[in-house]
C-alpha cells in the first residue's frame, strides 16, 4: 500500500508521478510502554520508514507531482529539516531545481540531507522563532515565486493544499488498519498542517463511506511553541502566535498557519490540545529506542508525552485504541541521539578473548 492506493482521492496527477515508495508504513502495537500507561491497545504509526525519513514525503510526493504537471523547473521551499529534505529528494527525482529558506535551529543532519540532494540553501537569522521573521520570510517568498515562475511549496495547508492533500493518506491507512471503531490519535504539531490532514483524512474518509468508525484527533505542541494546543483546550476558536522557544527540531513554527482550522477540525472530532515539556519528549525519545525497539526523531516522540499528559489528566482509559504519530527517524537529529546516550561512550578496542570474558563475566 502507498499513498498511489488513493491517487483518485487526493487529485494525483494521471501522467506525471513522482514517486520513491512513499506512504504505507507499518502501525506497530506497543510491547511494553501501553502496558505501563493503561493502555493495552497502544499503536505507533513508523512514518521514518518513508523513503528521506519523515511523513513529509507524503506531501514531497504529491506537492513535486502537481509541479511536474504544471511544466514547473524550480521549486522555492521553506523549511525547520523534514519538508527541506523531502522536497529536496523529490525535485532531484523529478529534474526539478530546489530552493530552500531554512530556520536558523535547524539541524545539520537534516541540512546535510538536502544537500546531498542537491538543494541550495539558505539558513535565515531568527526564522522559525520569530513570528514578525516568519511572516516576512512567507510574503517574502510569495513575491518571489511570482517574479520568477517558480512554485512556492510550504507543507501546510493555508499555503500549499495539493501537497497537504498527500498528507491525508496518513488517516486513509490508519482508518483501514483499525477498523470500524472508535479511538484516538495523537500528533505532534509546529505549523499544525499534519494534524489538520490528519482530521481532514478521516473526514474525507467518512464522506465516502469508506470507514464507519470515529477517530479523537489530538494536537501536542511543545511548551515553547504552544500556538495551537492551549486555545483548543481553553475554548478559543483561534490559534496565537508565539515567539518559539522549543528545541524539538521540526516544531519550530510560532506562527499560526494552520492554527485555526487545526482547532475547529480537532474540537469537531472531539479531540484535545496538549501542552508538553522539552526534556518529555527526550525522555520519550530515549524510551521509545530502549522499550519498544523504535528509533525516533525527538519531534517523533512528542505524540506519546502528550498521551503520557493526557492518562496523568484522567483523559484517556484503556477501553479505545490510541495511536500514536512516529514522525520521522532518528537519524534525523544527530544532537539527540548524542544527548539519549550520554554516559555511554563507544567500546574500546579489546581482542576477542577480553570480549568473552566479559560475556561469561555478566551471563549474557
Amino acid at each position: 500500500m502507498s499513498i498511489w492506493k488513493h491517487a483518485d482521492w487526493w487529485g494525483a496527477p494521471e501522467d506525471r508521478k513522482v514517486t520513491l515508495g512513499e506512504g504505507g508504513t507499518p502501525l506497530v502495537r506497543s510491547e511494553r510502554i501501553g502496558r505501563e500507561l493503561g493502555l493495552p491497545e497502544l499503536w505507533f504509526k513508523l512514518e521514518g520508514a518513508n523513503p528521506s525519513g519523515s511523513y513529509k514525503d507524503r506531501f514531497a510526493a504529491a506537492a513535486v507531482s502537481h509541479l511536474l504537471q504544471d511544466g514547473k523547473t524550480a521549486c522555492l521551499g521553506t523549511s525547520s529539516g523534514n519538508t527541506g529534505a523531502a522536497l529536496a529528494a523529490y525535485c532531484a527525482r523529478a529534474g526539478i531545481r530546489c530552493t530552500l529558506a531554512i530556520v536558523e535551529g535547524a539541524p545539520e543532519g537534516k541540512l546535510r540531507q538536502m544537500l546531498a540532494h542537491g538543494a541550495r540553501l539558505y539558513r535565515i537569522r531568527e526564522f522559525g522563532a520569530s513570528p514578525a521573521v516568519n511572516s516576512a520570510v512567507f510574503g517574502g517568498l510569495r513575491e518571489l515565486a511570482a517574479q520568477t515562475g517558480a512554485s512556492l511549496e510550504i507543507s501546510a495547508f493555508a499555503c500549499s493544499p495539493r501537497g497537504m492533500d498527500g498528507v491525508q493518506t496518513l488517516a486513509y491507512e490508519i482508518g483501514e488498519a483499525m477498523g470500524d471503531r472508535a479511538f484516538h490519535v495523537f500528533c505532534p504539531a509546529g505549523g499544525g498542517g499534519l494534524t489538520l490532514a490528519v482530521a481532514r483524512g478521516f473526514g474525507t474518509l467518512t464522506a465516502r463511506s469508506r470507514w464507519f468508525g470515529s477517530a479523537r484527533v489530538h494536537c501536542v505542541q511543545p511548551g515553547g511553541n504552544d500556538t495551537i494546543a492551549t486555545p483548543l483546550r481553553n475554548g478559543a476558536t483561534e490559534a496565537r502566535p508565539v515567539t518559539s522557544l522549543t528545541a524539538i527540531s521540526g516544531l519550530q513554527v510560532g506562527s499560526v498557519i494552520d492554527g485555526n482550522a487545526v482547532i475547529d477540525e480537532c474540537r469537531r472530532s472531539g479531540g484535545q490540545g496538549h501542552v508538553i515539556q522539552d526534556a518529555r519528549a527526550w525522555d520519550w525519545q530515549a524510551r521509545l529506542a530502549r522499550e519498544e525497539g523504535i528509533f525516533a526523531e525527538p519531534a517523533g516522540a512528542v505524540a506519546l508525552a502528550g498521551v503520557e499528559s493526557a492518562v496523568i489528566r484522567g483523559e484517556l482509559s484503556g477501553e479505545e485504541p490510541v495511536v500514536c504519530l512516529v514522525t520521522g527517524s532518528g537519524f534525523k537529529d544527530e544532537k539527540s541521539l548524542v544527548r539519549m546516550t550520554a554516559g555511554k561512550e563507544a567500546p574500546l578496542l579489546a581482542d576477542f578473548g577480553a570480549f568473552a570474558a566479559a560475556v561469561r563475566r555478566d551471563r549474557l
